[in-house]
């Protein structure tokens, strides 16, 4: 496995970046922090017209047959430029479709994620209980030529502007999951109130909503897994973009802020706590990078690789926003500085799609070892 990126990955990133500083600065950002809504729609249209939502969708349905490389480095400079709407949410929902959904649900519904027309996101998380497959407990049960789908789940990313989620429920006790168009008789979507306000998170709940049977996906609990450590590592690189831009504006802050008549980053504590932050930033990239490697090559090891990532960036995203809080002393928590808002985008990566804690806990259990049978 090649651990360089390509000469086209690097383009992306640097095209990635260049169109996210001119066309969605902080200013722009700040403008829609209040906005009852969950996409910039001019912003959302030049994505799709460059083609974003459909990177990893085949080509046979108009997309560019990528992987998560690519959704990782979007998704990277994304955070960087605290960039909001729906990209990695539609972009794990087409991943789900591609992978699993019956042909002519693929057919259906993929063309309108790519163009940016439709948009997607997936309910999997449910109130106070944890980030992963035994956290499930939503049900579905079969009524004749449908699902009936009851459960109520939380943090639901750009919810209130998708138009088809991916609900994950147990149907006879096992993980599956359903493409449920958000309009249907019995979901209700309500706003939640995060730390985060740069991007939109919701509470859904479903109450008796049938499901058509040829709108189940063709997939199992080991396939869910994959995808949620896919999502998860997306979310890395969200928080590794957000932790670099904390690291840049940390450093000129030190470079400008000056007492006993010298730059506070000429003394040596200061150096360090620097030097610190952007180890931690690099030692997430190398990590999040190799995972997303991994996980499109199909490696023995990407499960683990995902969860080691997974682990080190929530600690490791915690980390450099205390650090650069610090370093900032009280302004940087003020509403007129930009930290506060990476600050707030780190600590809400920290424990999407699961803290440090659920993936340790996930990498012991891959580690340990199998049992000799008798």
């Amino acid at each position: 496995m090649d651990f360089e990126l390509s000469e086209e990955q690097a383009m992306l990133r640097e095209a990635s970046r260049a169109l996210l500083a001119g066309r969605a600065p902080i200013e722009r950002v700040r403008a829609w922090l209040d906005a009852d809504q969950d996409v910039d729609p001019d912003v959302w249209r030049l994505m799709s017209d460059l083609g974003w939502p459909g990177l990893a969708v085949p080509e046979e349905y108009g997309g560019a047959g990528q992987g998560v490389v690519e959704l990782a480095l979007v998704a990277e400079e994304i955070g960087r430029a605290l960039g909001r709407g729906p990209f990695v949410p539609t972009a794990i929902v087409g991943r789900a479709l591609a992978a699993w959904g019956p042909p002519r649900l693929r057919a259906e519904v993929l063309p309108a994620l790519v163009a940016g027309s439709d948009r997607a996101t997936w309910a999997f998380a449910e109130p106070r209980l944890p980030w992963t497959l035994d956290g499930v407990r939503s049900t579905a049960r079969a009524d004749g030529d449908a699902f009936v789908l009851d459960g109520v789940k939380t943090a639901v990313q750009d919810a209130g502007g998708a138009r088809r989620l991916l609900v994950t429920a147990l149907q006879d006790g096992v993980p599956a999951s359903f493409l449920v168009d958000r309009e249907a008789p019995g979901i209700t979507v309500r706003r939640q109130r995060v730390l985060d306000p740069t991007r939109s998170f919701h509470e859904v709940r479903l109450a008796g909503v049938r499901v058509p049977r040829e709108r189940r996906l063709d997939c199992g609990p080991a396939e869910i897994q994959r995808l949620l450590d896919e999502a998860s590592l997306l979310r890395c690189a969200d928080a590794l973009g957000v932790m670099d831009r904390m690291v840049e504006l940390t450093v000129e802050h030190t470079r400008a802020r000056v007492q006993f008549g010298r730059p506070i980053g000429a003394f040596q504590a200061v150096k360090h706590a620097c030097a610190d932050m952007a180890l931690l930033v690099h030692a997430s990239r190398a990590a999040t990078h190799h995972a997303a490697m991994a996980a499109d090559a199909r490696a023995d090891d990407a499960a683990r690789a995902a969860c080691a990532a997974a682990s080190y960036v929530s600690a490791g995203a915690g980390e450099v926003a205390g650090r650069a809080l610090q370093l900032h002393g009280g302004i940087g928590f003020t509403w007129e500085h930009d930290l506060h808002l990476h600050l707030r985008r780190a600590r809400a990566d920290s424990v999407l799609y699961g803290d440090a804690a659920v993936h340790r806990d996930r990498l012991c259990a891959l580690l340990r070892p199998v049992p000799a049978s008798a």
